[in-house]
């Protein structure tokens, strides 16, 4: 019976006091909206790990459309300059291509590839890449040693183009006297 007439004299404070009734709506309304707001936490980290998740798939993407921009845009390149260096300045050029058995590029056999340009005995080799860091210069410098020993022409001049030079790669190609060409 304490339950009953203690639910009796609440609904009675209820329509006599209005601060005890804004006291209560407002206890109410607090403890629902906390309860939703509860809800949405959940539902927004939940959704937090599907955006990463997708912010990652995205980031792949331009990754992957980058890299083949940067292939495309080397090899559109090396065709203009075979075509100037061939038509306008009479230099043969040609892709050399080489299985390297011994390693001596990239420290196992593999295939190796540079660009060549020749003319009245001159040979300059040119490699054409999209971003150059230290690492290629070093690169280019052994497949230049690769082509002397594989055809015995010795190259007259090592060039390297690029959009994008590391500052470090630039010091490379300083030191071993690489002839780099990029962005002003």
């Amino acid at each position: 019976m304490e339950e009953v007439e203690l639910k009796r004299k609440i609904l009675d404070l209820l329509k006599r006091d209005e601060e005890f009734r804004y006291a209560v709506a407002g206890l109410i309304g607090v403890s629902e909206i906390l309860r939703r707001l509860d809800g949405h936490l959940a539902e927004m980290a939940r959704l937090r790990e599907d955006m990463v998740k997708g912010f990652e798939l995205v980031e792949r993407h331009i990754s992957a459309l980058g890299a083949r921009w940067g292939l495309l845009t080397e090899e559109a390149f090396r065709q203009g300059l075979r075509g100037i260096l061939g038509r306008e300045l009479g230099l043969e050029v040609e892709r050399w291509e080489f299985f390297d058995e011994e390693g001596v590029v990239y420290g196992y056999p593999s295939p190796v590839e540079v660009d060549v340009a020749v003319k009245d005995g001159r040979v300059l080799l040119i490699e054409i890449t999209a971003h150059a860091r230290p690492s290629d210069v070093y690169e280019f410098r052994r497949k230049a040693e690769l082509y002397q020993r594989a055809t015995g022409r010795r190259p007259s001049r090592l060039i390297l183009v690029t959009p994008y030079a590391e500052e470090s790669a630039v010091k490379a190609s300083e030191r071993l006297g690489i002839e780099i060409y990029t962005k002003a």
